[in-house]
Formats: structure tokens, C-alpha cells, sequence
């Protein structure tokens, strides 16, 4: 008769011992060293803004998001594997088209939004040079990039082997705490600066941006698409 428990999907994964094979080491490498780059990225864009709202309450939010962002960023940076013959600061980069537009999108590059104009914009609506305004960068944060970057994490967790994995499912773990945090806070946020029609439309157009920006790269849950699994062993 068939032992149950040799079938029984591996703890974290949902898959059962012999099923799809783990990522290779440059794979792994790879998905890592995106993790560092948007984790280091956010806490550059983050950081800035602090300067540019002028709400002190905010300016102390941001700061401290910006913070844990770089504690993030190196955390991915300790878990990077050793590589014979790769760099391992070259594996810093994008992890995808989608990622990088997003990202270009907050950090005011890269991006042909412009948000809409009002005689009675105040300063948490706009910034400088015709971009999006402040309260627009701070919903797409809060209600496009943080939901889908902590779906990735999870989605990770979820392949990931204790066996092989330990370390980076101790560094999921941790970071996908703070972000679940860091975007409930974010969205209160979001919910007491909405106040009026034209901050609804303002938010509602970039989010829509930010979206159309993912979905056209083919990404359909998470911010960055995970490296198909090997055959089966």
C-alpha cells in the first residue's frame, strides 16, 4: 500500500517530493538579485519624496518605508549566491520589463503620464516638471507595486524547498512581514488624503498607468514572473 505521507506536497511548496525540479543556481541568482535591485530602488524613490511632501506625518512614514527598503535591499544582497565567474553586483538589475517601468513610473523617468491639472491643486497632488503628483506616486506605491511585490513573495515562499532554500525562506519571511505592514499603513495613508473628486481622478489615472504597464509584459499575478520550474525528477 502507498505510504501517504511519501505523496504529501513538501512543506512550502504544495508539491510533492519527485515533482518539478528547483531552480537552477543562476535562476535562483537571478530572481535574487532582482529582488535587491526594486528593494534598493525603493528606498531611493521612497527617500526622495521625503523632501517633496510638505505633511510632516508623511515625511516620517516615507522615511521609515524608506529605511526597511534598504534594509531589504541588503538582506538580498547577504542571500546572492557565489557564482564562479559572475559578478554578483551584475546580477543587480531589473527583473523584467514590467518591474522597470513601474519603477521608472514612481521615480518620475521613463513614463509619458502626466496627471491631471486643477486650479485648486494642492501641494500633495502635484510635483514638479508636469509628473505625477505626490498623492498619485504614493497610491501607486500603496495600491500597485507593494500588493503586487508582496503576491511575488508569497508566490516564492510557496516554491520554495526548506531543504535546499532555508536561508532565502527565512529572508522571504522577514521581508514579506514588513511589506504587508509597510502597504496596510500606506493605504490608510492613500484612504485620508483622497478627499476630493479630482484626488480620485488623479489616483485613478495613474493606477491605471501603472497597471497597463504590467499587464503589457505579460505579467499576470505578482510584479516579476518566476522562472519556470525544471522537468520532473
Amino acid at each position: 500500500m502507498p505510504d501517504p505521507a511519501a505523496s504529501a506536497p513538501r512543506p512550502g511548496t504544495g508539491r510533492p517530493p519527485g515533482g518539478d525540479a528547483p531552480w537552477t543556481l543562476l535562476q535562483a541568482a537571478a530572481v535574487i538579485g532582482g529582488y535587491r535591485w526594486l528593494e534598493h530602488r525603493l528606498f531611493e524613490i521612497v527617500g526622495g519624496w521625503v523632501t517633496t511632501v510638505p505633511i510632516a506625518a508623511v515625511q516620517v512614514h516615507l522615511d521609515a518605508q524608506s529605511a526597511r527598503h534598504a534594509w531589504h535591499a541588503e538582506l538580498w544582497a547577504d542571500r546572492l549566491p557565489v557564482l564562479a565567474g559572475v559578478d554578483p553586483e551584475g546580477l543587480t538589475k531589473p527583473p523584467g520589463r514590467a518591474a522597470a517601468a513601474v519603477i521608472a513610473a514612481l521615480g518620475g523617468s521613463g513614463s509619458t503620464y502626466r496627471s491631471l491639472e486643477d486650479p485648486d491643486d494642492h501641494d500633495t497632488d502635484r510635483t514638479t516638471g508636469g509628473g505625477p503628483g505626490a498623492l498619485p506616486l504614493l497610491a501607486g506605491l500603496y495600491r500597485v507595486v507593494l500588493p503586487r511585490l508582496v503576491m511575488t513573495y508569497r508566490r516564492h515562499l510557496e516554491v520554495a524547498s526548506p531543504v535546499t532554500d532555508g536561508p532565502t525562506i527565512r529572508a522571504l519571511r522577514l521581508v514579506l512581514a514588513d511589506e504587508v505592514e509597510d502597504w496596510h499603513d500606506g493605504e490608510r495613508l492613500v484612504e485620508r488624503l483622497v478627499a476630493r473628486p479630482h484626488d480620485v481622478r488623479a489616483v485613478a489615472g495613474f493606477l491605471q498607468h501603472l497597471e497597463s504597464a504590467v499587464v503589457a509584459e505579460g505579467v499576470t499575478v505578482g510584479l516579476v514572473t518566476l522562472p519556470d520550474p525544471g522537468p520532473p525528477t
